[in-house]
């Protein structure tokens, strides 16, 4: 399995594809880079595709420390080094809080940035005693208790209530259960006591793509709107019947969207 040391931990990646130009994925809290499987197969015909997982979820080990907003970019930063070029660069809710701060404070190496179900600002005070709680719960015991719960956070009422998608929501539900009790309230309380980026950004000039299910009520669509009004020249786009994961629940729309924002950069 392929596998860089960086920064001190021990990444777990998937490249896909041959391309000249370079994709970078970077998946939100709770998942891992399977979160990016319909576009990883929709652009690897094109591009050299990277998606990986942050420390403490999916393949990649867990450390002690390192959960902060601020190092989880310093772990993104040396892999996008290690391509010696700049690269396109997406994230996703927490792949977001790290892209944002790569396109802000490293400007030479991100060509283009792909904003999705993502926010600039602090957790929302309002939030935070319900995530503790559940962090809580699956710390003692494990994900399946917060399965219900989490789904109703992670994807729309749309996807849920969605009988062609019964076996979808299985697989998810089995990715949720698979999580690791030690690393992911770690990670958990990486995103709930996070700083905010948006005096920021203002140093963003790469082209930016920002999408955002029109369902989603983890990150309401107002934060995309706010980002919208903050990165000059940023594109904003509305994904129907998505919630915080489009990626998954309307991954064909999410592919059409990133294939002619990338196009448009020629």
């Amino acid at each position: 399995m392929p596998f860089k040391t960086i920064n001190n931990v021990n990444l777990y990646y998937e490249q896909s594809g041959s391309g000249e130009e370079v994709i970078v994925f970077s998946h939100g809290l709770l998942w891992s880079c399977r979160m990016f499987d319909k576009q990883v197969e929709a652009l690897k015909n094109a591009y050299t595709v990277v998606a990986y997982d942050h420390r403490g979820q999916g393949k990649t080990e867990i450390t002690e420390s390192g959960y902060d907003m601020d190092t989880l970019s310093e772990d993104a930063l040396e892999l996008i080094k290690s391509f010696n070029k700049p690269v396109h660069f997406a994230g996703l809710s927490m792949g977001g809080f790290v892209a944002m701060r790569l396109a802000a404070r490293h400007p030479e190496l991100i060509k283009s940035l792909i904003l999705m179900e993502t926010s600039a600002d602090p957790e929302p005070a309002v939030n935070v005693p319900k995530y503790k709680r559940l962090n809580t719960v699956a710390k003692l015991f494990g994900f399946r208790l917060v399965t219900g719960p989490v789904m109703k956070i992670m994807f729309s009422k749309s996807f849920l209530a969605d009988k062609t998608k019964t076996e979808e929501k299985k697989y998810w539900e089995k990715q949720l259960r698979a999580n690791n009790k030690k690393g992911i309230p770690r990670a958990v309380m990486g995103v709930v006591e996070r700083k905010g980026i948006h005096d920021e950004l203002a140093k963003i000039t790469c082209p930016t793509l920002i999408i955002v299910g029109e369902e989603d009520v983890a990150t309401l669509p107002t934060e995309a709107e706010k980002m919208h009004k903050a990165i000059k020249g940023s594109k904003l786009v509305y994904i129907p019947k998505a919630g915080h994961t489009s990626s998954v629940e309307q991954g064909d729309l999410v592919n059409k969207e990133i294939k002619e924002f990338l196009s448009s950069l020629n």
